[in-house]
């Protein structure tokens, strides 16, 4: 076995940085906490100090038990063997270059990083030899598809349990509340990501991660709905061959072979997938006329440029005007529309750049909103 890895955690006290110390409880002659970062709940980080005793931390105060560093220092100090990014929004973004920069690996639980500036994080992780992996169930199992494969992929198959909301007319979209789509996830995935995994726009995200993430062009990228939930992804090959990982629906899975890898960590707390059970499975092709938010996100995808950054932040305001009620859950595509058609692209963009855009679509989304 490997020696102890030492982990930074960006965002620990959101879902997945809780399920990342989760993790560390399970394992703990395997990885140890040295470094937290949050940007809110004080309380609850002031706990974690106290239980993984990390020698730093970054958060807007000080806190009890660990030296007060900011993020950059942080994900790029010297005893730091792999960082987890589990921030939210762009938070996070100059602190995963920094740590590649420093040569640290990457577990990245953060979307909005990758559809931004996902050239940027590929390029300067090919630059300095780091890998990145990502803890999201569907990237997560091609990744394990590619492993050892080189470049002999001809399509990268992800799946998606569809959603009834698109299918509705147009009057039953209107009625679509905030507390019905929350409640449909029992606040498991969170606010922002119930919204996205309605509209579709998280798999189209997951399309513009993966042209990254794995150097594929968008064209041999694919969804597909599969409603039994059980295979994360595929890949075809070039000899026709296909790979599938089927799993149980599990972020801690994705997470913990971030982690773990390259090797394979036990998950008692995780029952094991019983094929018997599983029944017959179903894929289908997914209508793109039907979700426009997903067309909108692989229409900015090939489009590249500024604009997958613009739709990052776009798409952010908009879901915050839907769960303000400012806006019918039916408008957040036409929102979204509207912020990407005015956006002047700036060519190979750089991170200044791609954070100027970002601003100007969250100043630009609310003034989309109907007076």
């Amino acid at each position: 076995m490997d020696r102890m890895k030492r982990l930074a955690i960006l965002g620990s006290t959101g879902s997945v940085g809780r399920q990342t110390l989760e993790v560390v409880q399970r394992h703990p002659d395997r990885c140890r906490v040295v470094g937290l970062a949050a940007g809110s709940n004080f309380d609850l980080i002031a706990q974690q100090v106290a239980e993984f005793q990390p020698t730093r931390v970054a958060f807007p105060r000080p806190v009890p038990g660990a030296e007060r560093v900011s993020m950059e220092e942080l994900a790029s100090a010297p005893d730091v063997d792999l960082v987890v990014v589990a921030t939210v929004g762009k938070a996070g973004l100059t602190a995963t270059l920094a740590a590649i920069a420093a040569g640290k690996p990457i577990a990245m639980a953060n979307k909005e990083i990758m559809v931004m500036a996902g050239s940027l994080v590929m390029a300067a992780a090919r630059q300095h030899g780091v890998t990145v992996l990502p803890v999201d169930s569907a990237l997560s199992a091609v990744a394990q598809c590619l492993a050892g494969e080189g470049q002999n992929v001809e399509q990268i198959i992800l799946t998606c349990t569809g959603t009834p909301y698109s299918w509705r007319a147009p009057a039953a979209l209107r009625a679509v509340s905030r507390e019905e789509l929350l409640r449909q996830t029992h606040g498991i995935m969170g606010r922002k990501l119930s919204i996205d995994s309605a509209t579709l726009m998280r798999e189209g995200m997951q399309v513009i991660e993966a042209r990254w993430l794995f150097d594929v062009p968008f064209e041999r990228i694919s969804v597909v709905v599969h409603p039994e939930n059980a295979v994360r992804a595929l890949v075809r090959f070039v000899d026709g061959t296909v790979k599938a990982v089927i799993s149980q629906p599990s972020t801690r899975l994705a997470l913990q072979y971030a982690l773990s890898y390259p090797e394979r960590w036990g998950l008692p707390a995780l029952p094991p997938l019983d094929l018997t059970a599983l029944g017959p499975v179903s894929f289908e092709p997914l209508d793109e006329a039907k979700y426009p938010c997903f067309r909108l996100a692989t229409e900015a995808g090939y489009r590249g440029d500024t604009y997958p950054a613009v739709l990052n932040a776009a798409d952010e305001m908009a879901v915050l005007l839907f769960l303000d009620q400012q806006i019918g859950f039916q408008e957040i595509p036409r929102v979204v529309e509207a912020v990407l058609n005015r956006h002047q692209p700036v060519h190979h963009p750089t991170l200044e750049d791609i954070l100027q855009a970002d601003q100007w679509a969250r100043d630009f989304t609310p003034q989309q909103v109907p007076e």
